[in-house]
């Protein structure tokens, strides 16, 4: 399953484009820097629709994990094998 993602994450998905429009000539670290700036400045009431949108992808994650058969089957040259991945 995809991870969950972080509630910085969500933010700098949210925020990534508006950073780019106001930064046109940064370039991908200093967008990340600027990123990581806003993240700092924001208040808990700020950051908080970030930390609910992470807190619901944590559970979709675990739900995914969850549902996923113990086993894995993989394939070694000409063989199949059977692996249990989450003991």
């Amino acid at each position: 399953p995809k991870r969950a993602l972080s509630a910085y994450m969500f933010f700098s998905q949210d925020w990534r484009e508006r950073i780019k429009t106001e930064n046109p000539d940064a370039g991908f670290g200093e967008v990340g820097k600027l990123l990581g700036a806003k993240w700092k400045e924001l208040d808990e009431e700020d950051k908080q629709p970030y930390i609910e949108l992470a807190a619901k992808d944590k559970t979709r994650a675990e739900e995914e994990k969850a549902s996923m058969a113990a086993v894995c089957i993989c394939h070694f040259s000409t063989s199949w094998h059977v692996l249990n991945i989450f003991s």
